[in-house]
């Protein structure tokens, strides 16, 4: 089977674990956990970093940290992974679920701006009409590595006095205006080094931004609201610290992030140059503004002779990994009774795509199977 994304472990892994284990400095503090965090900063254009257990975790802390609260709603496009959501509930607050442009697939700035301006006013806080909830966030997705349009997104949430905690999960590499995808407005930036994403450090992620007294807030957090070297603790915090060997991994991978994400490029260029020729078969999206770090590759269908899941089948049953896409957050048990606006684009979409063998690893030889096998099929 030719695997959808695995990672390329043949850098510095194993050298610097073993230097964690010599140094017996396994946990949350250690040499790697300091250089991750800076390294992550600057390959993302903030000034600080965080380092944190998971990328969701990530996200509850950085919503926490810019003023999230029980019962509120944060803004989010219902095309994401359910972890975007999961974030939001374990504040204790609700999604308010908004649809995506069908250009990039990410929060549409118009329809962000459509809405905040229907909504009511009260000493300076915004609140959702309908259910009388506190909007208290903005919280655009970085889908696949495809930059939101952050300019419009972050215009209209500052016009309403809102912060903007964006999900970067698989966007670490993207540029978007020219900029890094940390430098772009938003007040918080969560990454994730998940098992599958383009650098990973087995798990763990981290928030990035520009404000110190808001990162300091975030590390603060994450570290159980710790004050000073006694166990006082001045608020509610959370053990989502990452430890000193994921970081290690992670060191070992940041190395080689501008290698990964080109060839990423590449071989969803190549698959968008063989295939996008064939009937109903249409490339992931490739905004002007910005250039994707392109974390999964691959192509909706709506070719009318063959439906996605279908054709998934076929190539799995052909030795190819194909997979489908999230379900959106709308269409999920937990967060089916949630606010939300028209999601048509949402609702089109979700169903069609077709995610392909991805590695950083993959070979010339393995994505020529690939594609001939799709031709075949739709051909």
């Amino acid at each position: 089977m030719i695997p959808l994304a695995i990672p390329d472990l043949t850098g510095n892994e194993a050298k610097y674990l073993q230097e964690c284990v010599t140094s017996t400095f396994v946990s949350s503090v250690g040499a790697f956990v300091n250089r991750l965090e800076e390294m992550v900063a600057a390959l993302s254009g903030a000034a600080y970093a965080v380092a944190t257990s998971a990328g969701t975790t990530g996200l509850h802390a950085a919503l926490i940290a810019a003023g999230v609260e029980r019962d509120d709603l944060v803004i989010l496009p219902s095309f994401t992974f359910i972890g975007s959501a999961n974030a939001i509930a374990h504040c204790g607050a609700m999604p308010y679920l908004l649809d995506v442009n069908k250009d990039t697939w990410t929060l549409d700035p118009e329809s962000l701006a459509k809405v905040l301006s229907g909504t009511d006013k009260k000493n300076g806080k915004v609140y959702h009409r309908q259910t009388g909830r506190r909007i208290a966030a903005v919280m655009p997705v970085h889908v696949l590595g495809i930059a939101a349009d952050m300019d419009g997104i972050v215009r209209a949430a500052k016009e309403h006095n809102l912060p903007v905690v964006a999900d970067g999960a698989a966007a670490l590499g993207t540029i978007y205006r020219g900029r890094k995808i940390a430098d772009t407005g938003a007040d918080l930036t969560v990454f994730s080094f998940n098992g599958n994403k383009t650098v990973t450090a087995g798990g763990g992620g981290a928030i990035c931004g520009n404000d110190a007294s808001l990162v300091q807030l975030a590390r603060h957090l994450t570290t159980t609201a710790r004050v000073g070297a006694d166990y006082d603790h001045d608020r509610i915090g959370f053990n989502y610290r990452m430890t000193n060997l994921q970081a290690a991994v992670g060191c070992a991978q940041l190395e080689r992030l501008s290698e990964f994400v080109e060839k990423k490029r590449r071989i969803q260029a190549t698959y968008a140059n063989a295939l996008t020729g064939l009937s109903g078969v249409l490339p992931f999206p490739d905004p002007a503004y910005g250039k994707s770090a392109c974390w999964f590759s691959g192509f909706t269908l709506r070719n009318g002779k063959m439906e996605s899941g279908e054709l998934r089948k076929s190539l799995r049953e052909r030795g190819v990994d194909a997979r489908p896409f999230w379900k959106p957050i709308h269409l999920q048990v937990p967060f089916g009774g949630c606010p939300r606006e028209e999601l048509g684009v949402t609702d089109e979409l979700w169903s069609t795509l077709v995610t392909l063998p991805c590695s950083t690893s993959l070979s010339n030889a393995d994505q020529s199977t690939v594609i001939k096998h799709v031709q075949e099929l739709l051909g």
